[in-house]
C-alpha cells in the first residue's frame, strides 16, 4: 500500500504554498501523481441586496470568481512548472456552499488529500471546509502542513495518538505508509481508561498489529497534565523530535467542536508538524 494519488485544493495562492511544496516532496519521494484544483470561490449570498442590484451582484461576483480562479491556477502553473513530478491542474468556479460537495467527489478517488493549516496568522479561510469536506465526504485522509516549517520526505519519527476510538483506528490503518517508512513510531496514550478493554496492557494489541506490518513502535503512556490534549500531543511531539502526527478527527460533533472546542479544532490551529487525519 501506498499513495500513489495526491490531491491539493487551492483558493488561496499563498496559504497553500507549504501543501503544494509537501505533495511535491511527496509525490517525488513516493513516484505519485499530483492533482490541484484551483478554485475561484463565488461568494454570493442572494437575498441580501436590494431587488433590482441582485443581478449585477451575482455577475460582479461571478466575475472575481473567474479571475481569482485564472490567477490561482497561473500560480499553480509557476511553482509546480519547477518540479520534475507527474501533475495536473484544472481551474473551476464554484458556489461558495459549493465547495464542499466538490471537494467530497474529488477525494473520494485519491489516496490522500494534503491541506494547509486552516486557523493562525496565515490559515486558509476555506481550509476547513475543505478538510471537512475530505473527511466526511470523501473519506479519505488528510495530511494538514502547519503555515511553517520545511516540507518532509518521509516522516522519520511519529506520534500516534490512540484512545482506543474508531477514528483513531482508522487514522493508524491510514497512515500505515508512512509508520512502514519511520524509524522510530510513538503510540501515544493519554490517561487510558482504569477498566477499558486495554486496562493491563495500553496500546498493546495495536503495537502488535503494526508490528505485523513492520513498523517498529513503543508505547508512551502520558498524564493528562494540560487542560487541552491537542497541548499534551504538541509537547509529546516536539519533547520526542517527531516530524508528523497521525490522529483520529472530529471524535464529538463538528459543531460541538466549533462551539465549544476540542482536540481537532485545537490540534488544527497549534499544529507544528504535518498532521495525519482520517474519521
Amino acid at each position: 500500500m501506498t499513495y500513489k494519488s495526491l490531491l491539493c485544493v487551492v483558493t488561496d495562492g499563498k496559504a497553500a504554498e507549504p501543501a503544494l511544496a509537501q505533495m511535491t516532496t511527496l509525490a517525488d519521494r513516493l513516484d505519485s501523481h499530483a492533482e490541484i484544483l484551483c478554485m475561484g470561490l463565488d461568494r454570493t449570498q442572494l437575498g441580501y441586496y436590494d431587488a433590482g442590484a441582485t443581478a449585477m451582484v451575482l455577475q460582479e461576483s461571478i466575475d472575481r470568481a473567474q479571475s481569482d480562479a485564472a490567477e490561482l491556477l497561473a500560480h499553480v502553473n509557476k511553482t509546480m512548472g519547477k518540479s520534475d513530478i507527474r501533475w495536473s491542474a484544472e481551474e473551476s468556479v464554484v458556489p461558495v456552499t459549493n465547495l464542499g460537495r466538490q471537494v467530497a467527489f474529488h477525494s473520494r478517488f485519491t489516496d490522500l488529500v494534503i491541506a494547509p493549516q486552516p486557523y493562525g496568522e496565515h490559515g486558509d479561510r476555506d481550509a476547513e471546509t475543505v478538510i471537512e469536506a475530505a473527511l466526511f465526504g470523501g473519506q479519505a485522509p488528510v495530511l494538514v502542513v502547519p503555515s511553517k516549517g520545511q516540507p518532509i520526505s518521509l516522516p522519520q519519527t511519529v506520534v500516534v495518538a490512540w484512545n482506543e476510538s474508531a477514528e483513531s483506528l482508522n487514522a493508524i490503518r491510514r497512515s500505515i505508509p508512512f509508520l512502514q517508512a519511520a524509524n522510530r513510531v510513538r503510540i501515544t496514550i493519554i490517561d487510558p481508561p482504569a477498566h477499558g478493554p486495554e486496562r493491563s496492557d495500553p496500546g498493546g494489541m495495536l503495537g502488535q498489529m503494526l508490528a505485523r506490518h513492520g513498523v517498529s513502535c513503543e508505547i508512551d503512556v502520558l498524564s493528562q497534565t494540560m487542560p487541552k490534549v491537542s497541548d499534551i500531543l504538541n509537547r509529546h511531539v516536539a519533547d520526542t523530535g517527531a516530524d508528523m502526527l497521525v490522529m483520529g478527527a472530529y471524535g464529538h460533533s463538528r459543531l460541538r467542536e466549533a462551539v465549544l472546542g476540542g482536540a481537532t479544532r485545537h490540534m488544527l490551529e497549534k499544529a507544528t508538524v504535518p498532521v495525519l487525519m482520517a474519521h
